[in-house]
């Protein structure tokens, strides 16, 4: 939140510190990692002249599990997991059950691209795709020039 005081003089009292070590303590923000690590996934993305080029972070998906779509100016990749783990002792009471359901959703913002000729690979847990540009529509750069 931005503050009106100049410079940072700013004087708290002993309770004003107190509050807010306690709204710092019980911050959603304490919790982004989780937050964030669960619904999205890690990537980058690298540009050369004729195309981008994304790698993304998807451990454990298949590529079945994976759904690349453009609908422009949008890139969106999507994928969905379902598991179910269970651990049984010998009389079949199950001793635990971890279920893990969600959708990983990254979607960028991309435009003047050859979305008929975006490849996409998964190998080791990394999605790659390239994302072939169009080429120049004849854009020309105008010069300036010096009037004498």
């Amino acid at each position: 939140m931005f503050e009106l005081i100049p410079f940072g003089k700013r004087r708290e009292d002993a309770f004003g510190q107190l509050v807010k070590s306690f709204h710092d303590a019980f911050n959603d923000d304490v919790f982004a990692p989780f937050k964030g690590s669960m619904m999205s996934f890690k990537t980058d993305i690298k540009e050369s002249e004729q195309a981008y080029l994304v790698e993304a972070e998807l451990p454990g998906f298949q590529k079945e599990d994976i759904e690349i779509s453009y609908a422009d100016p949008y890139l969106t990749i999507k994928a969905v997991r379902k598991e179910d783990h269970s651990v049984e002792d010998t009389d079949q009471h199950i001793v635990r059950k971890e279920r893990r359901y969600g959708e990983y959703v990254r979607r960028f913002y991309v435009q003047q691209i050859a979305e008929d000729q975006i490849s996409a690979s998964l190998k080791d847990g990394v999605l790659k795709l390239e994302i072939p540009k169009q080429p120049n529509s004849g854009k020309k750069r105008i010069q300036i020039r010096d009037d004498i």
